[in-house]
């Protein structure tokens, strides 16, 4: 039976894509369990105790809309960063920001500079609406901020991603850097500073939350799905000049956000005593992955953020093979898509348990190859 005949001539050219195949994909399609599900960098430490509560004591009002101002939350927000409410957009998390910010600026043909092999989501957001993609290739395991702004300039780009820390290498610039990237490019290009994995970071790694503020060609995205564990609930937020976030409102989905997301979020930004708690959780369980991928030969990268990347040594086909070997083991990881990084594999940090089935597992699968 032939299908629908008025689609866009733009989508009827798309492929149908799924970024990310998720593990429940994977079980699905192959009959396996995840056991030690370390590969989406989600945080399996959770939410806090007291976001769980304030979560069970609000769920009885999950018959009414959320506020569709986000009037509280942007509040702490702003009172969070010493920012202003009119600084802060809030989002059905940091996937759906990047498609506002691509909507909001490209339009068919338009470049748009990111990094070879950076986070595959910004890209489908970009092919979505008609964008051109012009990527420069990571340097040293690390984005190439001197190629980014060449491209820009080249291309006259109205918008370039720059993700720090990085996905999917973990790697980072310092923030004086990162201030002085912002700063030189041109004012007819909007930066997308993705920092979902900021409070993952080493001191100094992510600027000052007023850095920026002035800039408004620069866009700031951070989420709660990283290191507060709310993953599900889909809360993201960006923050730039009231002038460039008030842009939002023109096309944001207004009642989008789910209210027991916001209690989740409103909870979770005032207990940041657990936020510290889990941060040293995460370091300790890099450091155990890291020590994972010594003893077993291979070689770990330097993280900012709640996963590791490991250099296999050899190529993507190998490192596919260790992917598929685990998954074997109900050990649930990704890896980089695109050469030269798909050398490597990347294990989310996580409870003990799954790093226990990791480090079982492993072994077994570097031998069976």
């Amino acid at each position: 039976m032939p299908g629908f005949s008025r689609f866009t001539s733009l989508v009827d050219a798309l492929p149908a894509t799924v970024p990310f195949v998720g593990p429940e994909a994977i079980e699905r399609g192959r009959g396996l369990a995840v056991k030690a599900r370390i590969g989406a960098n989600e945080s399996s430490f959770g939410p806090a105790p007291s976001v769980l509560a304030a979560i069970r004591e609000k769920a009885g009002d999950i018959w009414q809309y959320n506020d569709p101002e986000n009037f509280a939350l942007k509040a702490a927000l702003a009172a969070h960063h010493g920012l202003s409410p009119a600084n802060i957009a809030v989002g059905e998390g940091v996937d759906d920001l990047l498609g506002l910010i691509v909507r909001l600026v490209i339009e068919p043909g338009m470049p748009v500079v990111t990094s070879f092999g950076g986070y595959p989501t910004f890209n489908f957001h970009v092919s979505g609406f008609g964008g051109r993609l012009v990527t420069v290739p990571y340097t040293g395991d690390r984005e190439d901020m001197d190629g980014l702004l060449a491209a820009a300039k080249r291309e006259n780009a109205p918008l370039v991603y720059f993700a720090n820390p990085d996905n999917p290498m973990g790697s980072w610039w310092d923030a004086e850097s990162v201030v002085a990237f912002a700063r030189a490019l041109p004012e007819t290009t909007l930066l997308v500073l993705d920092e979902a994995y900021s409070e993952c970071g080493p001191a100094g790694s992510t600027p000052v939350s007023d850095a920026l503020i002035d800039l408004p060609n620069v866009i700031r995205t951070r989420t709660f799905s990283k290191a507060y564990g709310l993953a599900g609930a889909r809360v993201g937020y960006a923050f730039g000049t009231p002038e460039t976030i008030v842009a939002f409102d023109k096309i944001r989905n207004h009642f989008g956000m789910p209210r027991l997301s916001t209690e989740a979020a409103l909870a979770a930004l005032a207990d940041q005593a657990y936020l510290k708690e889990v941060v040293g959780k995460i370091g300790a369980a890099r450091e155990r992955i890291a020590a994972i991928a010594v003893a077993n030969g291979l070689q770990p990268l330097p993280s900012a953020t709640n996963f590791v990347a490991i250099d296999c040594g050899r190529d993507g086909t190998y490192a596919r093979s260790i992917v598929d070997g685990l998954m074997q083991h109900g050990v649930f990881i990704r890896m980089p898509g695109v050469a030269p990084l798909n050398r490597c594999i990347r294990v989310s940090t996580g409870q003990p348990e799954a790093l226990d089935l990791f480090e079982e597992a492993l072994p077994k699968v570097l031998a069976s190859l």
